[in-house]
């Protein structure tokens, strides 16, 4: 499965309701289920980015759906990251000449 880094920073509407932001990041969750999308992990940062979710997905068109959906929303802005683990990484390097 696709593994996914989401850098991520509250928009001023996201700022203004920062009470809601746990209770957002369960429905979002739960909403990303629906996309085949699944949350490994969310954490509220302190520096660069406001939150760090790590997600997995079952193909990427489910995870485009379910970012674009959560992006209509208005409280975030995402950098997102495909990410390889180690397994993923040496099947890639494996292509090298």
């Amino acid at each position: 499965m696709p593994s996914y880094i989401c850098l991520m920073n509250f928009t001023d509407q996201g700022a203004k309701t920062i009470k809601d932001t746990v209770q957002r990041a369960e429905s979002a969750r739960r909403m990303a289920s629906e996309y085949g999308v699944t949350f490994k992990s969310v954490h509220w940062t302190q520096g660069a980015y406001d939150v760090v979710i790590e997600l997995e997905a079952k193909d990427e068109a489910g995870f485009m759906a379910f970012g674009l959906i959560a992006a209509s929303l208005g409280n975030t802005r995402t950098q997102t990251l495909r990410a390889f683990t180690a397994d993923e990484m040496k099947a890639v390097i494996s292509k090298l000449p």
